[in-house]
């Protein structure tokens, strides 16, 4: 067997076991790991077009039979310039698959996350050579050292303070093209901090808003599914966003959030602006579809390129949407609420929330230093001259 050959069966075996991010990203580990397993380097294609080929058809299930005939007759000159299997007994074939992993096809260095990710795959990949008797032993390195490190903490310079997440959202409000609806959205992040998957696939009846009467004006959310974005290529009904439970949690997992008043506000116009039913989308496209995250991110870009100086917009300062999440949960933990609260909110456990946002806890220290100057002091010992 050849290596072309074990790999498209073993995109085939993943294709029904995972979701669509976890699909794409098992071709793109496949067809770097290809690459530099052809015997020679293609003459008569285009390097790019042997990695179109390889990971949008090759590996991709569905799309393996709508190859049009030039992909076809790359994918026929790769089957027939791969390395056998026995190539991975050859430490030094194995050292050049983990070394084309480490820079992009620009030739720079390669994220240490996006690296990591592709072992992890190829990783998998061969566990399954070895249990399908393919390769005796598993030829990837192991132990600590292997591979890249990797940080999850926060960069604590994305965070944004409250005046300049108010002076960005005060600019979405007032854009011309569907700027209240975006507002509301980005509102959303920033007092509650969902992840942005789970924001745009919540309907109008998974908020509970109080009688304007009522003197506690604090709303809940209730988050349940999330919306990711994957692409119509990788996902089982060509839709372009992959419908599932909250991260890490079990299909029907539920967690609910409190909603500042501002946030009642800011909802309760937002519905009503709308004409908004309980079943509706709470955040919607033009056409009343699901809010589409290139319209999102290039909102916030917009944001950020007006709002922000040209120092700020050029630094980490807000530069994801993700980074409202990042700002909410920090503020939280500033505030002084326990972190098994704020991980609960967050969907998150505690060890994570704290390895993710420890760095960023600040504004503490005065009271820390009066509880530990609280039990500091030595007792007096008597003269012993």
């Amino acid at each position: 067997m050849n290596w072309y050959d074990f790999a498209v069966q073993f995109a085939d075996l993943q294709w029904d076991r995972t979701a669509g991010n976890s699909r794409k990203n098992t071709s793109k580990a496949l067809t770097a790991t290809t690459v530099a397993l052809l015997r020679t380097p293609p003459t008569g294609f285009r390097p790019v077009d042997v990695r179109t080929a390889l990971r949008e058809f090759a590996f991709n299930t569905k799309r393996r039979q709508e190859a049009p005939p030039e992909v076809l007759t790359i994918l026929r000159w790769v089957e027939r310039n791969t390395l056998s299997m026995a190539a991975w007994e050859d430490p030094a074939k194995v050292d050049g698959v983990l070394r084309a992993f480490d820079v992009r096809l620009d030739g720079t260095r390669a994220a240490a996350s996006s690296v990591k990710r592709n072992r992890r795959v190829l990783n998998v990949a061969m566990e399954h050579a070895v249990k399908r008797k393919v390769l005796r032993t598993n030829p990837l390195p192991k132990g600590r050292g292997t591979a890249p490190k990797t940080s999850s903490a926060v960069d604590k310079r994305a965070i944004l303070n409250t005046g300049q997440a108010a002076r960005l959202l005060g600019w979405v409000r007032g854009r011309t093209r569907g700027g209240p609806r975006l507002h509301a959205f980005f509102a959303l992040l920033y007092y509650t901090g969902p992840r942005p998957e789970e924001a745009v696939a919540m309907r109008v009846r998974d908020i509970r808003l109080p009688a304007p009467d009522v003197a506690d004006q604090w709303c809940e959310l209730l988050f349940h599914t999330a919306q990711p974005e994957v692409g119509k290529n990788w996902t089982d009904n060509g839709a372009i966003h992959e419908e599932r439970g909250l991260k890490g949690r079990a299909a029907d997992d539920t967690r609910v959030v409190p909603g500042h008043p501002s946030l009642t506000r800011i909802l309760r116009e937002h519905i009503k602006d709308e004409k908004l039913k309980p079943s509706d989308l709470l955040f919607q496209g033009e056409k009343g579809e699901l809010l589409a995250g290139s319209v999102i991110r290039r909102a916030w870009r917009s944001a950020r390129v007006t709002v922000l100086t040209p120092d700020e917009f050029a630094s980490p300062l807000g530069k994801r949407v993700y980074d409202l999440r990042h700002t909410r949960l920090t503020k939280w933990l500033n505030d002084g609420i326990p972190p098994a609260q704020v991980a609960e909110w967050a969907g998150n456990s505690v060890p994570i929330l704290l390895a993710i946002y420890a760095r960023c806890v600040s504004g503490q220290l005065s009271e820390l230093k009066k509880r530990m100057e609280a039990g500091e002091d030595l007792p007096e010992l008597p003269d012993v001259g």
